[in-house]
């Protein structure tokens, strides 16, 4: 078995970071994951000194994540550690924000909510920016960058000439891009045939990925027999037809998986992360979630069996 490295870095930036991130888009979220129903506080502060000791303290949130409350929650957690974390959030381009300060005033409150003096990622939410241009935004973002209130910029669910375009622009600023998060896992391929994986390793972008479990389907919980609860269930992909479609898949991951005394779920994601330039963002809120989440690192597949995987999920390339 080959370990992976216990660090990775955010493009150009030199930015050391874990080689995985737990996404915290459930916490504080009520009304897609239930918070505050099934789970709460507590639970999601638990898994937050989980990851820590698990040597995964990289967090991924957004200020429209619980409506400012994912942030908040982070910003209580860490007021209790003295070890150091890493946090990435997002800027909404929201059509009434049409002026470059309007980043400004974001930055300000995200910094507020998370009760820090700069965040270490800061990234675009996505790329349909109505009134503010793409030259607007990124000039406002790298302002904020000479202002040492954020240490890198980021973008998400940006096209390969998206990317390249934001690039160009923190370029000429003497700034790189760091990072793009799109959606990413062995059975949602499209940013391979599309050109994003290519441009970002041109350009030496980080690619985070976001639902690397294809919202559990990778993990091996969900079987025809077994479908999902809730919202899921009228997905097509969780029907009985697309369940079935999956299990010869399933079936290679728990092959490979006995072969390191490694679950599904942390074979899909260990996939992700042998990708050149990818890190993997593993939503968690529960201590449970987050271990399994970090048994996905510190070792590394075969070449073959890595290749086997790419192969068996090529139909997978237009998703």
């Amino acid at each position: 078995m080959t370990a992976t490295p216990t660090v990775s870095t955010l493009g150009q930036t030199g930015i050391e970071v874990p080689p995985l991130c737990i996404g915290t888009w459930s916490w504080g979220d009520g009304l897609f994951w239930n918070y505050g129903k099934d789970y709460g506080e507590a639970e999601v502060e638990a898994a937050f000194h989980a990851a820590i000791e698990a040597g995964v303290g990289f967090f991924d949130t957004a200020e429209v994540y619980g409506n400012g409350t994912s942030e908040e929650l982070l910003g209580r957690f860490m007021q209790k550690i003295d070890r150091p974390v890493l946090i990435a959030t997002k800027y909404g381009p929201v059509p009434w924000r049409i002026w470059g300060q309007s980043v400004a005033d974001a930055v300000t409150d995200s910094l507020r909510r998370l009760q820090l003096g700069q965040i270490d990622l800061y990234q675009v939410h996505w790329p349909f920016t109505f009134f503010m241009s793409q030259e607007t935004l990124m000039n406002a973002l790298a302002d904020e960058v000479r202002k040492g209130r954020i240490r890198a910029i980021g973008v998400s669910n940006y096209s390969a000439e998206e990317m390249r375009t934001a690039h160009q622009i923190l370029q000429s600023r003497g700034i790189p891009l760091a990072t793009n998060q799109v959606r990413y896992s062995l059975l949602t391929r499209k940013v391979e045939k599309v050109g994003i994986l290519d441009a970002a390793r041109e350009l030496g972008v980080t690619i985070l990925a976001y639902s690397p479990l294809a919202q559990g389907l990778l993990t091996g919980k969900y079987t025809p027999e077994n479908p999902p609860e809730g919202a899921r269930k009228f997905d097509s992909r969780f029907k009985e037809s697309g369940l079935k479609k999956i299990e010869p898949v399933l079936k290679k991951m728990y092959e490979i998986g006995q072969n390191y005394g490694k679950t599904p779920a942390q074979v899909a994601l260990n996939w992700v992360n042998a990708q050149p330039g990818v890190i993997a963002i593993a939503g968690a809120k529960t201590t449970t979630q987050v271990w399994d989440n970090a048994g996905a690192i510190g070792w590394q597949m075969s070449p073959e069996e890595i290749a086997s995987l790419e192969e068996m999920t090529r139909p997978w390339l237009d998703k």
